[in-house]
């Protein structure tokens, strides 16, 4: 690979959306982020985008070659290039975002969801590289992941395979935004955990620090904070949390055999308070022969590039794939 390429990576969400470009060795050489203004048409964020895109490029050497733009955003479908009614975006039922960048840039394109995003950056630049065969889970407002079999993503007939998110923990559980019963990111997600805590302080109504909080005030934060500080409810939730967390990851397992999971978003921040738990729930309930083989490990990639690097990363994986 020569020396000076970058690709530029962009993460949309339903409130900023950031980029950068990225070299081959994961180092974002330059980067911003601007609102996303989602209630206005896609074609607006491209032109706006472009204009910042041109301002940062400036500050980068005149040698600087571009290799291509990656994209991750909501309800993204890498197969299509469209992005189909995506939460906060204003967009209506699809766009296709890969066609609007390619009529600014005489450039590769490609989008995917930020999960898939995050599993090729990992695969890139984190703690997978090596690896041909394993599973990222973006833990954040909801639950994403991004399987990687055989070195490649898995993406099915449609461009949307992978969602374990919507897998079902109970068919009379909570309600999902998508619509289902018992999903499982309503139990294992920021708001998930917070609904656990909820749940728990109703049955118990005991004192304590998280019983201070009115419920719809509580965070994840509050209940990290508390469990760190040995709160037993706070703990507890968390408990609850993994547990339901590692039963679903054993069923995974099951399903693709990877060599390791890896756990990012602001969740996974918990560290041991979730993945100790998580694993010893995917450990009971794994198919025998994949026992003591399968790591749960946090994402390799820093917190707050993660997805502008995997963005990127859908051009570099390309690059750095044998012909």
């Amino acid at each position: 690979m020569k020396r000076n390429c970058a690709a530029i990576g962009i993460d949309i969400g339903g409130t900023t959306t950031s980029f950068g470009f990225v070299d081959q060795h994961g180092i974002i050489l330059a980067e911003a982020v601007i609102p996303t203004h989602g209630e206005q048409p896609a074609v607006n964020l491209v032109a706006r985008l472009q204009q910042e895109i041109g301002i940062e490029l400036c500050t980068l050497p005149d040698n600087l070659q571009l290799l291509g733009i990656g994209i991750g955003a909501p309800n993204a479908n890498y197969l299509r290039g469209t992005v189909e009614n995506p939460p906060n975006l204003k967009w209506g039922t699809s766009v296709n975002l890969v066609q609007l960048f390619r009529d600014q840039y005489n450039l590769p394109v490609a989008i995917t969801n930020d999960a898939n995003a995050a599993a090729l950056g990992e695969m890139c630049f984190g703690g997978a590289q090596g690896m041909k065969d394993f599973i990222v889970i973006t833990l954040g407002t909801g639950l994403g992941s991004g399987i990687v079999t055989d070195g490649k993503l898995l993406y099915g007939s449609d461009g949307f395979a992978g969602e374990l998110g919507h897998t079902v923990v109970d068919p009379d559980g909570r309600l999902c935004a998508c619509g289902k019963k018992g999903c499982l990111e309503t139990y294992v997600s920021a708001p998930g955990l917070c609904r656990t805590a909820l749940e728990l302080l109703e049955q118990r109504k005991p004192g304590g620090r998280l019983a201070k909080i009115a419920g719809d005030k509580l965070t994840s934060m509050d209940v990290y904070e508390a469990a760190k500080d040995g709160d037993p409810l706070a703990q507890e939730a968390f408990s609850v949390t993994a547990r339901i967390l590692g039963i679903k990851l054993a069923d995974a397992v099951a399903h693709t055999s990877p060599q390791a999971i890896f756990l990012s978003g602001g969740l996974a921040n918990a560290g041991s308070l979730l993945i100790e738990p998580a694993k010893q729930a995917m450990e009971e309930y794994l198919f025998t022969p994949y026992k003591g083989k399968i790591p749960i490990l946090p994402s390799a990639l820093p917190s707050g590039n993660n997805a502008v690097l995997g963005a990127a990363a859908l051009i570099w994986h390309k690059q750095k794939e044998p012909v």
